[in-house]
């Protein structure tokens, strides 16, 4: 058996940033921008109001109060999108709304609560109290005030955000180049399994990897392809993982321990390379690694905890990459252990357990449920992996550990 550090360094030697590719806007949230992005405008294009309420000189303005307000002449009513038809000349005013471009004459902007309209509708032609002294640009938005046309707003590297995604709207890019998600195929294996939509008959369960799986690699930024269910037997297996090079990356589970009819490490042996295939680690020892053609191989164990756990340490960092981030692995926190625990001490663990805050910030946890690698509802509840290090059996309550936040997102690229 191998650290588990040590089968990461391995795993991560051999992947590598698949190409870019142009994506629709909507399409690159999430991912990693392979190419800057310059603008060919100004953000904003012309002088415009942020608020509604009345375009004037600030001039006209000093000394005006509540109780003894100036009163203006309204040559205008301006409209967002619409164009202003008049010039603001001394003691007049135009009715604006937000986005509206600012007049000619006008140099700053009363807000509307601030005012008080002394005709029927505030329409043109009607006169306007202010009831409050205006500085020079008070409310308005200038052109290019956000980014000046050849400027590179978004740099490669970035990852694009909802406030990207309307940023790049706002410069009219339709398409942008990203590093691409990858194609996961996902394989389980086992005679026991049948499809979920199926009734388990005697001695059968229902291939929920599968699912979990495709799940993880769609959190992760992935493309899941589901292939189905291998028997256990050469042949079999060997028709699915033969698979692999049609796709970025490949995953099995179940079929990698020194059962009778493990047979998956067997048929990696023959169809391509292995790495390592045991991990000083629990749950999920018996993790294999390797490459079918170009295509890098992932043999998770069965047990479900197992299975899930395996991909967290080793296929997510793997698929980050792959989309070019450069922080590959969840943040930690180190948290103050709410009860005592027992584990072998020849390899490290990875216990299920749920991370909290208290109000003065200290943080502890507890475990979250039973620690049976075959039992999801302990995963489920989880919203840590509690990392016990190889070397020490005992951790009692109180002790500090580290912590694999499963309920936080890696950090920018």
């Amino acid at each position: 058996m191998i650290p588990v550090e040590q089968a990461q360094e391995q795993v991560l030697a051999r992947i590598r940033r698949l190409d870019p590719k142009r994506v629709l806007t909507l399409e690159a949230l999430g991912c990693v921008l392979a190419a800057d992005i310059t603008s060919d405008i100004d953000v904003a294009p012309f002088d415009n109001s942020a608020m509604d309420g009345y375009a004037l000189r600030a001039a006209d303005t000093l000394g005006a109060s509540e109780d003894a307000p100036v009163v203006l002449r309204v040559v205008d009513h301006i409209a967002a999108g619409a164009m202003p038809r008049a010039t603001v000349g001394p003691g007049e005013a135009s009715r604006i709304m937000t986005g509206a471009p600012v007049p000619r004459g006008a140099d700053a902007i009363v807000m509307v609560e601030n005012t008080t309209s002394l005709d029927m509708n505030g329409s043109t032609g009607g006169t306007v109290a202010i009831g409050r002294p205006a500085r020079m640009g008070d409310h308005i938005r200038l052109r290019g005030e956000d980014v000046r046309v050849g400027e590179i707003v978004m740099s490669a590297g970035e990852i694009v955000t909802p406030a990207g995604v309307g940023l790049l709207a706002a410069l009219g890019a339709i398409e942008v180049e990203v590093y691409r998600r990858p194609n996961v195929a996902i394989v389980s294996t086992g005679d026991e399994l049948v499809d979920i939509a199926s009734e388990p008959g005697p001695g059968k369960i229902r291939n929920s990897n599968s699912w979990s799986l495709a799940a993880q690699v769609e959190a992760a930024g992935g493309i899941p392809h589901m292939l189905g269910i291998a028997l256990d037997n050469a042949a079999d297996t060997r028709a699915l993982l033969s698979r692999a090079p049609d796709y970025d990356l490949m995953i099995s589970t179940g079929g990698v321990s020194m059962g009778d009819y493990d047979v998956v490490r067997d048929v990696l042996e023959e169809i391509g390379q292995m790495d390592f295939w045991k991990v000083a680690m629990r749950p999920g020892a018996p993790q294999t690694y390797g490459t079918i053609g170009s295509t890098p191989f992932f043999g998770l164990p069965g047990n479900p905890t197992s299975t899930m756990v395996g991909f967290e340490l080793f296929v997510r960092p793997s698929i980050r990459r792959m989309r070019g981030f450069t922080e590959l692995f969840r943040p930690r926190t180190q948290a103050i252990l709410g009860e005592d625990v027992r584990k072998k001490s020849d390899r490290r663990y990875f216990m299920r357990g749920r991370v909290v805050r208290d109000s003065a910030g200290v943080y502890s946890v507890s475990l979250s449920g039973a620690q049976s690698s075959a039992m999801l509802t302990a995963m489920h509840r989880a919203n840590c992996l509690i990392s016990l290090p190889e070397g020490d059996s005992v951790f009692a309550k109180g002790t500090e550990v580290t912590c694999i936040r499963l309920d936080m997102e890696e950090g920018t690229p």
